[in-house]
């Protein structure tokens, strides 16, 4: 039929099951345009609309032997196109989801990540700091801290008295608290025990 303008949405439907060019150029010409407002009206973004307009026509070319109407052409391809949008909706948020729970794992794996080397570097300045204190008062301080020896457990091994073992380690967490700072001493304290 050379002119297709004239024909009726069932003439053209017709045509289109017999895989008619003319005809499937002429549906999408009569309704590209509406379908594209009222995508663009749903989804307030151009290039989304356009890419679900094309992708409905692309979809109704491929199945185009076996379209069933139970309606007019047109309240189909509006359905169509509301649907296509509801998924794409759907299927955006599940991607925004997913993104943000990767970027919200990311980030927290970063946090942790950083939060061990801090706390790797302040045991190692620490321990630098340990290894700084005049020989007895670090060993001491390595049999209280580190082997969790009691006072009076240490002044039996080391044979001096619970009163310089206290004086010792007291002196020793002044040092540590004076050359690391005193609130990250504490931390790094807490940490390891």
């Amino acid at each position: 039929m050379s002119n297709q303008k004239s024909l009726t949405d069932s003439e053209l439907i017709e045509l289109l099951k017999q895989e008619d060019q003319t005809a499937f150029a002429e549906i999408y010409e009569r309704y590209w345009t509406v379908l594209f407002l009222h995508a663009r009206n749903l989804l307030r973004d151009n290039d989304e609309a356009a890419d679900i307009v094309q992708e409905l026509f692309a979809g109704l070319w491929l199945k185009s032997k076996s379209v069933v109407l139970s309606g007019s052409l047109s309240s189909y391809l509006y359905k169509a196109v509301r649907n296509k949008v509801f998924d794409h909706l759907r299927h955006k948020k599940v991607m925004n989801d997913y993104l943000k729970s990767i970027n919200d794992f990311i980030l927290e794996e970063q946090f942790v990540a950083d939060e061990l080397l801090r706390e790797k570097e302040l045991a190692a300045i620490i321990e630098n700091e340990i290894n700084a204190l005049p020989a007895k008062m670090r060993e001491v301080f390595i049999l209280s801290r580190k082997q969790y020896l009691s006072y009076q457990q240490i002044a039996l091994q080391l044979n001096i008295s619970e009163h310089t073992v206290k004086s010792q380690i007291s002196n020793a967490l002044r040092t540590l608290r004076t050359k690391v700072g005193a609130s990250a001493f504490l931390i790094a304290y807490l940490m390891s025990h």
